[in-house]
Order: structure tokens, then sequence, then C-alpha cells
């Protein structure tokens, strides 16, 4: 058994029902839950939205290989109402990189490995730049050391926190 930890986040209405059901959706498609983190609620991260979005860290132990992991978190969206081409029309009219999304559901990391493929990298990439990551990640397993960046995730979260504003 492998030890997956993901990262849900939704800024849809009724966002904590929709994080509840992505959880049991994927302790269905994936494996068994070992925890997941309270839900935590953030400002939009790279681009502008009137709803805030709530994150929710979880870690389970899977039989699945990381990109079967993938394929599931993928399949989840989908079930739960994840509209990429919808997404896809308002950042072409907004012109901004993010949308608003009913869920997103992203592997964080996978065992200690390091993947770097096209369709999937763990660490996840961006991971040391997002309070509304790292914050949910830190208080279920604040102690984690990061495989690329060496630094545990409490380290990182507080170094990202005294850096001041983000632009």
């Amino acid at each position: 058994m492998s030890c997956v930890v993901l990262l849900t986040g939704s800024n849809a209405p009724q966002s904590e029902s929709v994080l509840h059901r992505t959880a049991e959706i994927l302790v269905r498609r994936i494996g068994t839950m070992e925890c997941a983190s309270q839900i935590y609620t953030s400002e939009p991260w790279g681009f502008h939205a009137e709803e805030l979005f709530s994150n929710q860290a979880l870690i389970l132990q899977t039989s699945l290989s990381p990109i079967e992991v993938l394929d599931e978190a993928l399949a989840t969206e989908q079930e739960v109402g994840r509209d990429r081409a919808q997404e896809q029309a308002e950042k072409s009219l907004t012109g901004e990189r993010y949308a608003s999304r009913v869920v997103d559901v992203d592997v964080m990391f996978y065992d200690e490995k390091i993947i770097d493929t096209p369709r999937l990298k763990v660490p996840h990439p961006l991971l040391h730049v997002r309070e509304f990551a790292l914050q949910p990640l830190c208080e279920i397993m604040g102690d984690y050391r990061h495989p690329v960046l060496g630094k545990t995730l409490s380290t990182i979260y507080e170094e990202l926190k005294g850096a001041g504003p983000k632009i």
C-alpha cells in the first residue's frame, strides 16, 4: 500500500458539502482514508472571484499507482460536477489563468516519490507558494519533509507567511 496526499478545493455554493461528497467518492475510488484536515477558507489564488475557496487535505492509503490515482481524482471531479469547458470559457473571457470551479482535486504527494511527467508532477510544483494548500496540510502532516525542498511543511508554511503580501 502507498500513501497519497490529496488537496481538495471548491468555491461553489455549499463548498463544504461539495468537499465532504468529494472525500466520500475519493475513498470509494482510491482507498482508505487515514486522515482528513478540517476545511479551511481562503481568498481565490491567482485570479479574482467573489466566492471564497474551501480546501481540505486528505491522506489515503491506496494500492493504485500514481497515474491511476490521478485518473480517479479527475473522474471524481467530473462526478461531482466539474465542467472544464465552462472554466476554459470563463478564463478566455477574463484573461485569467484560473477560474472558479465546483471542485478541484490535486495530488500533493505520493509516498516520498518525485514524479515529473507531462500528466503528473509530484510533489505539487506550486505547493510551496500556496498558503491555502499548506495550511490544511500542516494541520495533518506539518512535520512531513518535502522530498524536493528538504524542509518540513510547517517550515515552508511559516516562511511563506513571513514573506509578506504576494503579488
